[in-house]
């Protein structure tokens, strides 16, 4: 076959739920005559038995791939040379495998020389843009979104349509797969530069249909409930440099939330116009509106206090634009106050004077004291500064970004989650910048301590919260005498402390 073969269309996988009740030559079979009827052009299947039995009943391409569970390395498709002679022998017009940079049992360049000697083409399944560029070098025919999202941290809900883009400047053979679920996404996918698009569980997974569509009717009958039950409703929105998340909640608990990306460049005027528009369908929902946002918040006016983080007009009156975009009241409340509010009210303060520390791109922080919200500028501890009056803000040297550029020093391109991961296999560059990192939140912590005396320091934020850190934070302080020692301990809302706080927070504003 060529590879144009298989442009412009959909390719569906045929890949049931292992071991349950459709795992069967019969049912593969059945799946592919059925998705061939209803126009799809070519099929991709697991496994050779499963290839062999698909290639007596159909004429149509077959991407074809084995899949093992390996102890020595984390590549899962097709990873050794056996495999692909024997998905070629079954009938595999194109045969399919883990192009990703990890341990591996065969090179890259190994497999796409095995599947051009069988005389079949070579799809490479890729996380990133890199991948993707070796594979082309090595000789794949395809390159393949596959992998994106699954090599490492939590798994994505949405395909990844910015990686097909990119991928479509290197080659027009570009296949999207993963995570694509709707008639409307493998349309995006499309439009983003895909020569093919495959959709695998959303048509031949009925356990992952079906599980989809409970989970939504519950979370709807859920929310039916909690309006009945908890009372009045209210929009929490919480802004953030990279994405905005808006959820609708009532008495400390999230109802629905959805996420959308902060158009850093549109401006806050913009922000606020695509957040009515996202929420519309919720207007009749809610009666007050609460935002959380990073910098400082005085009067209903927004300030940045680090416009690297995200850039704002001096004193924009967020509070009057919010009010006449929603046509309800509005209060506004920083992002790292409105969160401590959250942990103090319904999460790891229980009711209890803290002060709450957010630990990730940078530092942030919020104090509640005497049951009451410190507003302003309390809390921002991350610009804070040592004696020495050049000395950078304790976030340069401590958060998600310094972690960062300490592993490039190092000789290590790795962000923050890559270096805690190294930290934990036990490499020792990685474990001394994790290390440094929680040795200065530490003697912050003891500062903090010894200066506003809470009853507990809750930490959050993604640095915060990885696993290991406030482990190495409570080290740090394990010579300091009981009473001059704080009492750490993680946050519990986790992602949503922003706008259940500020959601909170508005209905006292009444």
């Amino acid at each position: 076959m060529q590879r144009e073969d298989i442009a412009n269309s959909l390719i569906v996988s045929c890949q049931p739920v292992p071991g349950g009740p459709m795992d069967s030559a019969q049912f593969v079979t059945g799946f592919a005559k059925a998705a061939l009827e209803a126009g799809a052009k070519a099929l991709r299947i697991e496994s050779v038995p499963y290839v062999a039995a698909a290639r007596l009943a159909v004429r149509a391409p077959i991407i074809g791939i084995v899949k093992r569970d390996l102890s020595d390395s984390p590549v899962r498709i097709t990873p050794y040379l056996a495999d692909v002679e024997a998905l070629a022998e079954a009938g595999a017009d194109i045969i399919a495998f883990d192009a990703t940079d990890r341990v591996r049992p065969v090179p890259v360049e190994a497999l796409v020389k095995a599947v051009k000697a069988r005389n079949k083409l070579a799809m490479a399944d890729c996380s990133c843009l890199d991948d993707a560029r070796r594979a082309l070098a090595a000789g794949a025919d395809f390159v393949g979104t596959t992998l994106s999202g699954y090599v490492g941290g939590p798994e994505p809900e949405d395909p990844d349509i910015a990686l097909i883009a990119q991928m479509r400047t290197l080659t027009p053979y570009v296949i999207a797969e993963g995570r694509i679920r709707s008639p409307e996404q493998a349309a995006a996918a499309a439009r983003a530069g895909a020569c093919a698009v495959v959709v695998g569980s959303a048509i031949t997974r009925t356990e992952h249909v079906t599980s989809w569509f409970h989970q939504a009717i519950s979370d709807a009958y859920a929310a039916r409930r909690a309006q009945t039950v908890l009372g009045p409703t209210v929009l929490g929105i919480d802004i953030g440099g990279t994405k905005t998340m808006a959820a609708l909640v009532s008495g400390g608990t999230v109802i629905e939330d959805m996420i959308v990306p902060t158009a850093r460049e549109a401006g806050p005027d913009a922000w606020l116009a695509s957040l009515a528009q996202s929420t519309s369908a919720w207007s009749g929902r809610f009666r007050r509106i609460g935002i959380a946002v990073t910098g400082l918040v005085e009067d209903g006016r927004w300030s940045a206090l680090n416009p690297a983080t995200l850039g704002i007009p001096d004193g924009y009156p967020l509070v009057e634009r919010a009010s006449a975009v929603f046509g309800k009241p509005v209060c506004a409340f920083n992002d790292a106050q409105a969160a401590a509010w959250g942990e103090y009210k319904f999460g790891a303060g229980q009711g209890r004077d803290i002060v709450f520390l957010t630990i990730s791109t940078g530092i942030g922080g919020g104090i509640v004291c005497n049951g009451r919200l410190l507003s302003g500028l309390a809390g921002h501890f991350g610009l804070i500064r040592g004696l020495s009056e050049d000395r950078a803000p304790l976030e340069d040297s401590t958060s998600g970004r310094w972690i960062a550029s300490q592993a490039l020093k190092a000789g290590f391109k790795a962000d923050a989650a890559d270096v805690f991961g190294r930290a934990l296999k036990g490499e020792a560059w990685a474990g001394a910048i994790v290390s440094q990192s929680a040795s200065r939140v530490a003697t912050l912590c003891r500062d903090i301590q010894m200066m506003l005396d809470p009853k507990s320091i809750v930490i959050g934020g993604s640095i915060g919260l990885a696993e290991g850190y406030l482990d190495r934070v409570r080290a740090h302080l394990g010579e300091v005498p009981p009473r001059l020692s704080s009492d750490l301990v993680a946050a519990k809302l986790a992602g949503h402390a922003g706008v259940i706080g500020v959601a909170d927070l508005a209905e006292w504003a009444k």
